[in-house]
């Protein structure tokens, strides 16, 4: 583990209830949703680099390739793919956030590095943020579900537990990796639209950043107004110019209205059972 996984010093010490936030561009990061969100999360935080996972066994450079820079105007420097874990302090907990690459190859060493993170430092939980392609309209307000495989935190906060067999992802492996050494996590996924998974979705990277903040227990203000509205124009337009897909998305607009609001309670419900798990989860003399 010592040839992949490299902590800064000096050692990291009075961690305020630390909780790990994962955003991992590639597969399950649609539009580069989740790592905006994590972004987002992250502005108005004091960041310092404690840990990093060397790139070099674990991507195929002909797919990830790294860039060169000219600095000063004469030294190339060479940039990798980074997977870095940022102590993140502020307001409220600390985090550790890692923004990060989805790897091509050794997945279960990676998975381990991270895990090796979360228990070296003391993390209460893991939070993993995604988001992914699904049939919904870009007309309404994203919907952000989560899941644990922990049996307690499925029942105190009201998500689902996996009932998915089939191809997964590397976030599916962290999670296992988190299992066996008794890390609970959450996955929280929000939906993009399908029909426009090409283009930017600030509508989505609002509803992922307001559950962080609640769930996490701490202040967001970043405001992502103006971006939401210019982007509402542009997919408007698209859908406008087509009058199958203006029937499609009416379609899921009825699908929509006839769900239930959300799959998870309340951003903010949610956030308050979560404070209590992680609290009956502590040691008595902590």
């Amino acid at each position: 583990m010592e040839q992949v996984l490299r902590f800064a010093q000096p050692w990291v010490t009075d961690l305020r209830s630390p909780v790990m936030v994962i955003s991992l561009r590639g597969w399950f990061d649609m539009g580069s949703t989740a790592t905006a969100a994590v972004e987002a999360l992250a502005a108005d935080r004091i960041g310092t680099v404690i840990a990093e996972i060397d790139p070099d066994p674990f991507y195929d450079f002909t797919q990830e390739r790294p860039m060169v820079e000219i600095r000063d105007g004469q030294m190339r420097v060479i940039s990798w793919p980074q997977n870095n874990v940022e102590l993140s302090r502020g307001e409220g907990r600390d985090l550790l956030i890692l923004r990060g690459v989805e790897p091509h190859i050794g997945w279960r060493t990676y998975t381990d590095a991270i895990a090796e993170v979360a228990t070296t430092l003391g993390c209460e939980a893991v939070v993993t943020v995604g988001a992914a392609a699904e049939a919904v309209p870009h007309t309404r307000t994203p919907t952000v579900t989560g899941s644990t495989t922990n049996a307690e935190l499925a029942r105190l906060l009201g998500l689902s537990q996996p009932s998915y067999q089939g191809v997964t992802g590397v976030v599916g492996v962290l999670q296992a990796a988190l299992d066996d050494r008794s890390i609970p996590s959450i996955s929280l996924r929000v939906g993009i639209p399908h029909y426009l998974a090409n283009a930017d979705h600030p509508a989505a990277v609002a509803a992922l950043h307001a559950h962080l903040g609640h769930v996490l227990r701490i202040p967001t203000t970043e405001d992502h107004s103006a971006e939401i509205n210019r982007w509402r124009s542009l997919h408007d337009e698209v859908v406008e110019a087509d009058s199958q897909l203006r029937l499609y998305v009416q379609m899921l607009e009825q699908d929509y209205d006839r769900k239930a609001e959300a799959s998870i309670p309340s951003a903010e419900d949610l956030g308050a059972q979560f404070e209590q798990f992680l609290r009956e989860q502590r040691p008595e003399d902590s």
